[in-house]
């Protein structure tokens, strides 16, 4: 057992939930974080051109400047989103903006897309590319956001894809936090067909006769069936290499039982996984399978994990869980995956990617 892990796990409960954040990110980048390899040849993963050591990846929000995405590989991940990241510096909403919901397993933040800026966040990147060999790095992508008070929410993303190609192995397009005013209004028609369309023209621009990297739309769960269908049919319109589902939610289950459940923000963590689970498999369902898939959302376990990849993921990603669990929970993920793979006789994770659709259609 890791210091970081041993030690991490008495601050969760003692440190107010940011300092244990930064304390975290310190220890990581001292190189005091778990050491895992993934070995199972069953969890090796193919998504939109990337080739991932197993499909258990970091979301977006654990490494906003991308400080210690290395670290977070050494531990088991098999790819690792940093961000999310805007054009300028901002210090994000007021404190305290970060909540532990202790009994629920869950977490609630209204961070708004505190970070340090592209500069930063390139130069970090530059950085891990100097030490680094090519190829034999890990992958790790750009979640990219909009600045609070940017006339042209679009363009900011646009300068964020522009300003990091060729430092990032993918980008993913945020326009789901629900923590900056406005921002998940880009999830409809007419907005977000603006956006992906200049997307999809500044990626020919940057790309060439290069191949692009893999850019990714990152949704929230409150959606309908019919924006679904939408947002599903206007990636694959201009391109998308694949939708992450998905980002936190407003809603707040009956069930939640801590006293910081009143709390505005997006909610995390183990209440969000039957919702964001439902909304992936629904996802499949409009894409008929023909659009990759990433799972987020109140995954703890490899349990959980099954599940996502069963309702169409083909690959996942954590984070809440790892304030509770700490960062070693991606190999023991990994280690419970490859298990009930082989228990349900399924030799690679791939074979099992949508099985809970089909399997139920054959029933119907």
């Amino acid at each position: 057992m890791s210091v970081l892990h041993s030690l991490g796990t008495a601050l969760v409960k003692t440190l107010p939930p940011e300092a244990a954040h930064r304390m975290a990110l310190k220890a990581l980048s001292l190189g005091l974080g778990p050491k895992h390899v993934c070995t199972h040849a069953s969890l090796k993963t193919e998504i939109a051109g990337l080739t991932l050591p197993n499909p258990i990846g970091l979301a977006a929000g654990f490494d906003k400047d991308a400080e210690v995405p290395d670290a977070m590989l050494a531990a088991g991940f098999g790819f690792v989103e940093c961000g999310s990241v805007t054009p300028l510096p901002q210090d994000g909403n007021p404190k305290p903006r970060l909540f532990r919901l202790t009994e629920d397993r869950a977490v609630i933040n209204r961070m708004g897309f505190n970070n340090k800026g592209l500069d930063s966040f390139a130069k970090n990147l530059r950085a891990r590319q100097d030490i680094t060999e090519k190829g034999n790095s890990g992958i790790v992508g750009a979640n990219l956001g909009a600045n609070k008070n940017a006339k042209d929410r679009a363009a900011d993303y646009i300068t964020g894809l522009t300003a990091l190609w060729g430092m990032a192995d993918y980008f993913t397009v945020n326009v789901s936090s629900p923590n900056t005013p406005g921002l998940r209004d880009l999830q409809g028609g007419d907005a977000l067909e603006d956006l992906l369309g200049r997307i999809s023209e500044a990626r020919q621009n940057l790309t060439g006769d290069a191949p692009s990297p893999p850019i990714f739309l990152k949704v929230a769960p409150d959606l309908d069936f019919a924006q679904i269908e939408r947002i599903t049919e206007q990636a694959r319109t201009y391109g998308m290499s694949g939708i992450i589902v998905s980002n936190t939610t407003i809603a707040r289950p009956d069930f939640l039982k801590s006293k910081h459940k009143i709390e505005t923000g997006g909610l995390s963590g183990a209440p969000l996984m039957r919702m964001s689970t439902r909304i992936l498999n629904e996802f499949y369902t409009a894409s008929a399978g023909k659009i990759p898939l990433i799972g987020v959302g109140g995954i703890a376990n490899g349990v959980d994990a099954y599940v996502k990849i069963r309702a169409g993921a083909s690959a996942v990603q954590l984070y809440s869980a790892m304030v509770y669990a700490g960062p070693s929970l991606a190999a023991k993920i990994c280690d419970d995956l490859a298990m009930r793979l082989k228990a349900d006789g399924f030799t690679h994770v791939s074979e099992a990617i949508g099985t809970l659709t089909r399997n139920t259609a054959k029933t119907n």
